[in-house]
């Protein structure tokens, strides 16, 4: 057999292998989205909207949420306050049906029966506040409902599922 029939079923094989792991790989990251479903634990966050439009994908509600715009005392990892861009995790406990901020870590913290963690990224801090994004401050709606989620955000209640990794998305709002 010649040299060059050897190398075509390794190259067969190779690219196969490829191409499985391409699979595997996009397979694992839409799993994890629908793991938050199966796994993640239900909370309610107070918010304050915008009404945008997306010409791509329709109306959408910015969220603002009342643990964004956090005080720099529940800073808990000790030294300066994270710089922008950090990944933190803030600890959250249940607080009349809601769940509020209690601290905010540069690592994950241990958490009590009750408590749950969410992981976000530093978009500013200094003396007077720390602001965090969590990756849910956009909700997409259904076509010409945005304007009345608007006129409602006063009473605007999220309900989101986070999961024990920190990976979380938003499953509804109460309004």
């Amino acid at each position: 057999m010649s040299e060059q029939t050897q190398k075509r079923p390794r190259r067969a094989k190779l690219l196969l292998w490829i191409v499985l792991l391409q699979i595997l790989f996009l397979g694992g990251i839409a799993g994890s989205y629908y793991a938050v479903d199966w796994f993640g634990e239900e909370i309610k966050l107070k918010t304050v909207p915008v009404d945008p439009r997306d010409l791509l994908y329709g109306d959408y509600v910015v969220l603002s949420y009342e643990i964004s715009q956090l005080s720099p005392a529940l800073w808990k990892g000790g030294g300066e306050l994270p710089k922008q861009g950090s990944p933190v995790f803030v600890l959250l406990k249940p607080e009349n049906g809601l769940y509020v901020a209690s601290g905010i870590y540069s690592e994950k913290p241990t958490v009590e029966a009750g408590q749950t963690i969410l992981k976000g990224r530093i978009t500013s801090s200094w003396r007077e506040g720390i602001h965090v994004e969590y990756g849910l401050e956009q909700y997409y709606v259904p076509e010409g409902t945005g304007k009345e989620l608007e006129e409602k955000a006063r009473n605007m209640i999220v309900a989101v599922k986070i999961a024990s990794w920190g990976q979380a998305k938003i499953v509804g709002l109460e309004y």
